[in-house]
């Protein structure tokens, strides 16, 4: 068989390492992968908002089944233009995938729906939202409506910061047309946990949870990125949370989008806040999370091919999916400066022996080197029976791998051990 998997990061070389486990796959295709990936697929310089691109290249190649990673192609899409051409795929379509896409719709379709979320108001003009500073609390969480590449989110521990907040992404436009429309959300305090799902849109099979790690620097200091590591499993989602969470959030959630006339099949996101009144929804995302997907798929037994294929032809009711009991850990090796201002093109050394523990974010090919080309470069992960030896493990590994300007927390992880201890 022929498969094509949309993008190019860290995600995307987790997911072809996974599917390439099927014998019955021959052929990979990354559009437009990077220079990692090119060690386990067909890299193909197409954008993956290229949509015409991407579908004239999987009919001219006769792909068989095609993954939608990203969230931009998704909402754009991808998926609706494929299957109209007789491609099957594992992602949710346009109508679906709108859960991501605008903020705004997924806190209305949980107000709706009673799903546990935080308190909110909507706001398209920026009169109306500077006035509405007047009547909360602070802290407070801003963010913009639409796609901002993960980082449309801002919090606001005064008025004045809540102002500068809204006036740059309202009128500066920081997040382009995202910011047109903003959120204003009730602060919530607690662990965070991430969940992602697999859902044919009537079943529905959480994975291994996980948490992430957003700051740059150690001690959770530093700026937001899109994730420095995660571990797997998360220890404050416990089997109680776990229930509360498949009872009020999970299934409601697909239900909800049914009864919407919006069926989600693909990989579900669950952004979890364990606040002091129970679990409650921070965010949806219409696809397998970043760094999140390097520790959960190595941890899932079943067959992921399997599993998209029993997602797409909606039959996951009939299907066993298992993980492992083991623990994972991911390391971000990423670019000094990210996400700031970095520089590219050092050469990446990679021992042999690691191959199947580094998934590669951002690195380009340059005859026979890779170079650095982005400002996550590599995930380092490692699985084990416990934690703590995942964790070592895997910065044992990142010890071994080299590149001038590499940076990465020297932390994953110590706060899941922390909870661990406490609950011994």
């Amino acid at each position: 068989m022929k498969i094509l998997v949309v993008g190019g990061g860290g995600r995307e070389h987790a997911i072809i390492k996974s599917l390439k486990k099927n014998k019955l796959i021959e052929t990979v295709y990354a559009l437009p992968g990077n220079g990692g990936i090119s060690s386990d697929a067909i890299c193909v310089d197409i954008g993956a908002k290229d949509i015409d691109g991407i579908v004239n290249f999987a009919t001219e190649n006769m792909v068989d089944y095609a993954v939608v990673a990203p969230d931009d192609p998704l909402v754009l899409g991808a998926v609706d233009a494929l299957e109209a051409q007789g491609i099957p795929c594992f992602g949710p379509n346009k109508a679906a995938a709108i859960i991501e896409g605008s903020k705004a719709f997924a806190k209305e379709l949980m107000k709706k729906h009673s799903i546990p979320t935080a308190r909110y108001e909507t706001f398209d003009n920026l009169d109306d939202a500077l006035k509405y500073l007047e009547e909360i609390t602070y802290p407070t969480v801003i963010k913009a409506d639409g796609l901002a590449l993960g980082k449309g989110v801002i919090i606001a521990g005064n008025k004045a910061e809540a102002e500068t907040a809204l006036k740059s992404m309202m009128t500066d436009k920081i997040f382009g047309e995202s910011g047109s429309r903003v959120i204003i959300e009730e602060f919530l305090e607690g662990p965070e946990v991430s969940v992602l799902a697999f859902t044919d849109g009537h079943t529905v099979v959480p994975m291994i949870s996980s948490m992430d790690h957003k700051r740059a620097c150690d001690n959770d200091e530093g700026l937001n990125t899109g994730g420095m590591g995660t571990v797997a499993p998360n220890p404050y989602y416990t089997e109680k949370i776990q229930e509360i969470c498949m009872k009020e959030i999970f299934i409601p959630t697909v239900e909800a989008m049914k009864s919407d006339g919006r069926v989600f099949k693909g990989c579900l996101y669950f952004g979890l806040m364990i606040t002091n009144d129970g679990p409650k929804v921070i965010e949806y995302n219409c696809r397998f999370g970043d760094p999140e997907t390097q520790v959960v798929l190595p941890l899932l037994k079943t067959d992921l091919f399997t599993v998209m294929q029993a997602v797409t032809e909606e039959r996951l009711v009939d299907l066993n999916v298992e993980f492992s009991s083991d623990s994972a850990c991911c390391v971000i090796m990423a670019s000094k400066g990210y996400p700031e201002k970095y520089d590219k093109g050092y050469k990446i050394t990679i021992p042999k022996h690691l191959k199947d523990n580094v998934y590669v974010a951002g690195a380009q090919r340059c005859g026979e080197d890779l170079l650095t080309a982005g400002g996550r470069v590599l995930g380092v992960v490692a699985t084990a029976d416990n934690l703590e030896d995942a964790i070592k493990q895997s910065y044992s590994f990142v010890e071994e791998i080299s590149f001038d300007n590499a940076y990465y927390r020297h932390d994953i992880g110590k706060r899941a051990l922390a909870r661990l201890k406490k609950g011994e």
